[in-house]
């Protein structure tokens, strides 16, 4: 049994008077009555004034005393077994990637804030705690109000090697967590920088450690053909090694039969950054990795073979000689692309009037044209397409959004599905002679492999989006370290920057990943570990954190039972009156 206002009990000072009352009777005026039989029960009277006597009436005054005992129990908010008065503390863990670095006793800031956050739940004698981890996107750890142990044993589990943010929002939605005039804890790394305003109720507790450290900022790797070139970025933070060694490890691709391992000794200077470029053959996976230091995660980093997808080509019947001519020039001249559907998904260009992705032709009365052009800015088929001294020969206006203009005729345009109509007469125009026209077919080229099903970009960082197209009419899902997620939306979709690093699939309709990305454990932010430090930052105004239920939550049963006594009360008062 436990109160939540044990001021309440007080109220059991009642049954003194009560008591006395009982015991306290006054003198009675005689009343002349025609015949004893009136009398129901005899009762003695009061000779003289009030004297202490014997009272008869032991059933009416358990029943009243047990009516101020019902009421005293309510207004002291008694709580039985699990109905008892809960405490909810909220705790909020930093998530970034400089908790995971060690101090000069090997133990990780993260380890320093567990035994912390044990130690606040024990000294706080917590009933229910929340756990919150900061991120760019914050997120729950445990509960909310999951029982202590349970949070703990979720907080053991969580892995902070998130990239820098600022916790300001995750702080404001635990004070919401918590409830007015109850105070939060936060766990970090580091003192809070000058000026930086603290919501009122936080407690900010830092646990870090300033150190020198050595990492990868930048780690890149682009396969041309059998070549893979590793291109690393070394920077130093603090007075370290004026040298490093820098090891990498090729794992065997599909045309080799062993791996290759290379160490490579970069020079430091100053807080500056020095660059390694090294070149394998028929390469798998590369892992690189630097000396351990006080932060391991952001010296190593795997990069995963990611060739460059060539995007096929076709020309369909029906073209001129001319414009056959110039795109098979323009095709001939241009990397990463197959031709007539070697791989992957083909782009299909053809005359007018066919349903090729992008036609090119002119019907009609063909008129000629030298200018002024005008052209949708900032569109990205048009970038850096330059129309000065062109002579430019057009026909009947193409359906589609206009992109490129000459008076009343349409000499570009596009149409909501992403036809692409160049509206040409190339036998009277000099466009495919001038460098518009390579530059506006490579931006051709550029946005539809763009537009292929997949991850735009394999390799990223921590805070970099991941940017990916769907399939319209199909279902994706995303699975990373943290589990899987559904992706919505079809086309272009961004998603926010995962949470930790790792290996990212892109699944379809619950087959085999359709592409996969790698999210690497780089943040320069993060590696400098020169600010850390230690500091205890209390809360500027004094919280209400008494664990009592809310008012909603208080036991019923002492009204029921103070209801019921009354009732039984008044009805023995009423026989024997």
């Amino acid at each position: 049994m436990s109160f939540g206002f044990p001021w309440g009990l007080l109220a059991l000072g009642a049954l003194v008077p009560l008591v006395a009352a009982y015991f306290l009777r006054r003198r009675q005026k005689p009343v002349v009555v025609s015949a004893l039989f009136l009398w129901r029960t005899p009762r003695p009277r009061a000779e003289a004034g009030p004297r202490w006597e014997r009272f008869t009436r032991e059933a009416s005054l358990l029943l009243e005393a047990l009516a101020v005992i019902a009421a005293a129990l309510y207004l002291s908010d008694v709580r039985l077994g699990e109905a008892a008065r809960t405490k909810h503390l909220v705790l909020v863990v930093d998530g970034s990637l400089s908790m995971s670095a060690r101090g000069p006793d090997g133990v990780t800031v993260l380890e320093l804030a567990r035994r912390e956050a044990a130690k606040r739940v024990e000294d706080e004698a917590a009933t229910r705690v929340t756990v919150l981890a900061t991120g760019l996107s914050p997120r729950v750890v445990a509960g909310p109000e999951a029982e202590p142990s349970r949070a703990l044993a979720a907080l053991e589990s969580f892995q902070s090697r998130g990239a820098d943010h600022d916790p300001m929002p995750t702080l404001l939605w635990a004070q919401e967590l918590a409830g007015a005039g109850k105070h939060v804890a936060f766990f970090t790394d580091a003192a809070p920088v000058e000026g930086l305003v603290i919501p009122a109720p936080v407690r900010w507790t830092a646990l870090g450690t300033a150190r020198e450290n050595v990492a990868f900022v930048s780690a890149q790797r682009k396969d041309d053909g059998g070549t893979a070139t590793v291109t690393l970025r070394v920077a130093r933070f603090g007075a370290g090694p004026e040298s490093v060694s820098v090891r990498l490890r090729a794992l065997p691709g599909p045309d080799a039969k062993q791996g290759t391992e290379r160490v490579e000794k970069v020079a430091l200077q100053g807080e500056g950054s020095a660059t390694v470029r090294l070149t394998f053959q028929n390469a798998g996976d590369v892992e690189v990795s630097l000396p351990d230091d006080a932060l391991l995660e952001d010296g190593q980093a795997r990069l995963t073979a990611s060739p460059t997808r060539p995007l096929a080509v076709s020309l369909a019947q029906g073209l001129g000689p001319l414009e056959r001519d110039a795109l098979e020039r323009f095709l001939a001249a241009s990397p990463d692309v197959a031709r007539d559907g070697a791989a992957g998904e083909t782009l299909l260009m053809g005359p007018r009037g066919t349903d090729a992705k992008v036609t090119v032709g002119a019907t009609g009365k063909v008129r000629t044209f030298v200018g002024p052009f005008f052209s949708e800015k900032g569109h990205p088929l048009l970038d850096d397409v330059q129309l000065a001294g062109v002579r430019w020969s057009a026909g009947e206006n193409p359906p589609g959004h206009p992109l490129i203009t000459a008076g009343d005729a349409v000499l570009v345009s596009e149409e909501d599905d992403g036809r692409l109509h160049l509206n040409v007469d190339l036998s009277r125009s000099n466009v495919q002679r001038v460098s518009a026209w390579p530059v506006l077919l490579g931006n051709v080229v550029r946005e539809s492999r763009r537009a292929r099903e997949g991850f735009v970009r394999r390799q990223l960082t921590l805070g970099e989006p991941l940017q990916l197209v769907t399939l319209p009419g199909k279902r994706y899902t995303l699975t990373g370290p943290s589990g899987g997620k559904p992706v919505f939306g079809a086309g272009a979709v961004s998603l926010p920057p995962p949470a930790m690093p790792g290996r990212y699939v892109l699944e379809r309709d619950g087959a085999d990943g359709v592409d996969a990305a790698e999210v690497l454990a780089l943040d320069a932010r993060e590696s400098d570990l020169r600010g850390r430090g230690r500091a205890d930052v209390p809360a500027r105004e004094s919280g209400d954190d008494e664990a009592r239920a809310n008012a909603s939550d208080r036991a019923r049963w002492p009204l029921v039972l103070l209801l019921l006594a009354l009732v039984g009360d008044f009805y023995v008062t009423r026989r024997v009156s």
